[in-house]
């Protein structure tokens, strides 16, 4: 029998839950949220979208396949904190390298379990996703409902800076920025063949991407070349690329106006793709308005109509902000995707210029792959501009 600390996630609004100590000793704040993936709690784990977020599981049993660097989204894990009902102390995987505790600890990760997620979820999903923080060292109820109500919150905050790399580089053929490991030798696990001819140049601004998005675009026959979020536009055309991608990040979209000045000044003049962050932000930069839903859409299992071809996408989304459709000029942007779950805006295209975008996330690490087909889209959006 494994006997673990005691530990406790307090909300700003009073609300306590207890726990045992699953991870590392310490203290952390960040905005809770839950995440409705059965599996995929690596990929969770490791997306940069996620930095300053205490995440929760709503699956009942995490950690039975253990943890394996394969599957590994970013270099290491980038939550503030991890909540679960029960994690498996003994997994069984003939791909597994380490427990899913051992992972939390090595890397400093603050983790509880044995709290009920069950009625954190539903608490979160009628009050909203809020403040709260998560301690293995102070048990004091008052006392973290008080830090949490002083922690500092999702709304204007700027996290890519936290997360984007620090220099340009080359996937495939350089080393990844603070790591010992070219880019071509993560990711072997994901079938995909990333060793053919390469046919566009992309620039992929990095606003906290995820590594399964850069192998999609390779095995398409890109050449990606990953810049930092303050790349301004004159230097990504200087580069000449045939298209920008814009990637998934963490944090308010309204707190990086760096960001939607690039874009502005990148619309019209190269075919542009955006997902999660980078639709936010391209929203952002047609004039429109973004604003916080109320518990956000994370899982591996949300909903999406595809307007065009009246098919039904379901799709792995990490979000907790939206474009409101209401405020895109409707002469300039068409709506191409709607979530059926909530009627929010989930994908959307400039009616006259080659730029697109969608809110949930195509690369589907983890998830399904009904949304796929968005970077063959892009494929075909580079051809054609290409010829003109």
């Amino acid at each position: 029998m494994i006997i673990r600390p005691k530990a406790l996630l307090a909300l700003e609004d009073g609300k306590v839950f207890t726990g045992c100590s699953c991870g590392a000793p310490g203290e952390r704040w960040g905005e809770v949220v839950f995440n409705t993936s059965m599996t995929g709690y690596q990929e969770i784990l490791t997306d940069p979208s996620y930095k300053g977020q205490i995440v929760t599981m709503t699956y009942p049993l995490i950690g039975n396949y253990g943890v394996n660097e394969e599957d590994f989204e970013s270099l290491h894990p980038w939550v503030e904190g991890f909540a679960v009902k029960e994690i498996c102390s003994f997994p069984s995987s003939w791909r597994s390298q380490k427990s899913l505790e051992d992972f939390l600890k090595q890397n400093g990760i603050v983790a509880i379990e044995g709290l009920d997620t069950r009625a954190l979820t539903k608490h979160l999903r009628s009050a909203g996703a809020m403040r709260g923080i998560l301690s293995t060292m102070d048990l004091d109820p008052g006392s973290l409902v008080r830090k949490a109500r002083s922690s500092p919150s999702m709304v204007g905050a700027d996290w890519v800076q936290s997360v984007t790399c620090a220099q340009p580089y080359l996937w495939g053929e350089e080393k990844i920025p603070g790591s010992g490991l070219k880019t071509w030798e993560w990711g072997k696990g994901q079938n995909l063949d990333l060793s053919g001819e390469k046919k566009f140049r992309v620039t992929a601004v990095d606003f906290g991407m995820k590594h399964n998005i850069t192998r999609h675009l390779a095995s398409r026959g890109c050449e990606v070349r990953v810049v930092p979020a303050r790349t301004r536009a004159e230097e990504i055309l200087a580069a000449d690329p045939q298209g920008v991608f814009l990637s998934n990040g963490p944090g308010d979209p309204a707190a990086v106006p760096y960001a939607v000045e690039t874009i502005r000044g990148l619309i019209g003049k190269k075919p542009i793709f955006g997902i999660c962050l980078g639709h936010q932000l391209l929203g952002l930069a047609f004039g429109g308005r973004t604003y916080k839903l109320k518990f956000g859409h994370r899982g591996a299992n949300q909903p999406v109509k595809n307007l065009k071809s009246g098919r039904v996408e379901i799709t792995s989304q990490n979000h907790g902000f939206c474009v409101d459709l209401d405020t895109l000029p409707a002469g300039e942007v068409e709506v191409t995707h709607i979530n059926l779950n909530d009627q929010s805006l989930e994908g959307m295209r400039h009616r006259r210029l080659p730029v697109f975008s969608v809110q949930y996330h195509p690369e589907a690490s983890a998830g399904p792959h009904d949304s796929a087909y968005l970077f063959d889209e892009f494929m075909t959006l580079m051809e054609q501009y290409s010829k003109e």
